[in-house]
């Protein structure tokens, strides 16, 4: 994974990449494991790497210090380690963030020279499919992170600087994400046509595999310069006072926020807060691990070590960010909950209206029907197939409407997933009315069953996107496969409406709604699969190398 990365400060001075150990996965260049490098070995799928250079500004103790902080909080499972894992941030050692890009460059999945090494025409790759399908979900994870972090890194910039001096970094962060959503692309129609012939399979591997390799190559060409802009900005206890702001108004926001998913708890069912129901706790988290920081940096300042300081208050940034998502979706919940629960009951009468259309329409096709039973032909017998559909549209729409009005009248409800239900039941009548409607009539019903279906689309979108985002370290590309696919149908919902294609925008509304919902669960799936295999202190990652 590359990503324009954080700066440990001016004065900083890193060695070249270390050559990291095959026998294990551990490569300990300090001894801050000490007699804990069997247990952190066993953790999977994760490799670690911890250099220190001799010139960079800490004392001799705190370097050594730094790293068995961090490899002690690992395999302890402290309160701080879940913060440090989820922020993704190397806040660890101030050499580390000096070294990450080069290290990473040096050890990332996607290959440098491309994918497969560049076979020529009719040379057999050597690699096997299944490896190479291998290599492609991790390029594909790794490479997200990057694009995440750097997005996460850019922001912090832009508000310092401005958007003309951070406009270059904006122009390779967005090729970036291009390349990403079409790797993602590529992936999500290799899974629905599996199974493909093995040389297409082999052939989009090997394009994702490229595309990833692009992407992370762009990142690192700014790199360099993107450091250089950082470092040269404010000093430390300017930059201390910023992070100081930043973290006293987002605390004063999750109390808010705490009493706002109280309030959703409350009033609604369960599955609707459910989303966001971690986040304050998360937050909470992140904000431990801040305030430890901001302390940390006021001490460095103190002693004099601007350079420790910047790292401190780098992380600080990074947790509060991670922190202001979090919170950010749940002020979002309420006012998505809130705006379903406004919009169903005119969803529920439009619904019942064309309920009355489609039977009015039914009895019509029947009367039909009965007086051509002396020539029955094979168009009665479609038309008595149409009966039988409409009559299955009409059975469910009966049965959705009753059973939201029923879970309206029984206590707390879910108005998202009740809208939902309405809207996906409506839309199913709709288009067996639309011929019998007039087109004013019908392109109004159409534009409503769309406003409802991107609510919910819009709100399960962010939903999963903030719980990868905030919990990237854990989770695996079949989650953001999903995500990436889910987001790339709604955004095409803007232009479909935008040429008066209703209906063409309300399939890619409701594809978007599921696949999102998917991309959640799997996330969730993930998260809970990790936490069991290696406790909390097993997230530890979204800054190392995925081996």
């Amino acid at each position: 994974m590359s990503a324009l990365s954080p700066v440990a400060g001016a004065d900083a001075r890193a060695e070249d990449p270390l050559t990291l150990s095959r026998q294990g996965q551990i490569t300990d260049k300090v001894g801050a494991l000490e007699d804990r490098e069997s247990a952190v070995n066993a953790s999977p799928d994760r490799l670690y790497a911890y250099s220190v250079a001799s010139a960079a500004p800490l004392t001799e103790g705190g370097q050594t210090e730094e790293a068995r902080t961090a490899a002690s909080s690992n395999t302890s499972g402290s309160a701080l380690v879940l913060p440090v894992a989820l922020v993704g941030c190397a806040a660890a050692l101030a050499a580390y963030s000096s070294v990450k890009r080069k290290h990473r460059a040096s050890t990332r999945t996607t290959p440098k020279d491309g994918p497969e090494g560049r076979h020529g025409p009719g040379e057999s790759p050597r690699t096997p499919l299944p490896e190479l399908d291998r290599r492609a979900g991790l390029a594909l994870v790794d490479t997200d992170d990057a694009v995440r972090t750097s997005q996460e890194e850019l922001g912090f910039a832009t508000a310092q600087f401005g958007e003309g001096a951070t406009r270059p970094f904006q122009d390779t962060v967005t090729y970036a994400k291009g390349e990403l959503a079409t790797a993602f692309r590529l992936r999500r129609q290799l899974d629905d046509a599996n199974p493909a012939d093995d040389r297409t399979r082999r052939r989009t591997l090997d394009e994702i595999i490229a595309r990833c390799t692009d992407a992370n190559s762009r990142l690192d060409t700014e790199s360099a310069a993107f450091d250089r802009l950082r470092a040269g900005g404010r000093d430390a206890p300017e930059a201390l006072a910023a992070a100081e702001a930043a973290f006293r108004e987002l605390t004063g926001r999750n109390v808010t926020a705490a009493a706002t998913l109280a309030a959703m708890r409350e009033r609604y069912a369960g599955s609707a807060s459910a989303p966001v129901g971690s986040a304050v706790e998360q937050a909470d988290d992140r904000l431990v691990f801040a305030a430890k920081n901001l302390d940390d940096a006021r001490r460095a300042i103190g002693a004099g070590d601007n350079g420790r300081a910047a790292v401190r208050v780098r992380a600080v940034e990074s947790a509060v960010g991670q922190a202001t998502t979090l919170v950010e979706g749940v002020e979002r919940r309420a006012l998505e909950l809130a705006g379903a629960a406004g919009r169903l009951p005119g969803a529920l009468m439009d619904t019942e209206t064309d309920l009355a259309d489609a039977r009015g329409l039914l009895e019509d096709t029947a009367e039909g029907t009965e007086e051509g039973t002396e020539e029955r032909t094979a168009e009665s017998t479609a038309e008595g197939t149409a009966t039988a559909d409409l009559e299955g549209r009409i059975a469910r729409a009966e049965a959705v409407v009753a059973d939201v009005r029923q879970e309206q009248s029984a206590g707390p409800y879910d108005p998202i997933d009740a809208l939902r239900r309405v809207e996906e039941a409506d839309a199913v009548l709709d288009e067996v009315l639309a011929g019998a409607r007039e087109r004013e009539v019908e392109g109004g019903r159409a534009r409503a069953l769309l406003d409802h279906a991107l609510l919910g689309a819009r709100s399960a979108v962010g939903a999963a996107a903030d719980y990868i985002s905030t919990r990237r370290g854990a989770v695996g590309g079949e989650a953001r496969t999903r995500l990436a696919e889910a987001q790339r149908r709604l955004e095409q919902a803007g232009p479909l409406t935008e040429l008066g294609d209703t209906r063409g925008a309300l399939a890619e509304a409701q594809h978007a709604d599921g696949l999102a919902r998917q991309a959640q669960s799997l996330a969730e799936q993930d998260v809970r699969s990790l936490g069991h295999r290696s406790g909390p202190g097993g997230l530890f990652g979204g800054g190392g190398t995925r081996g």
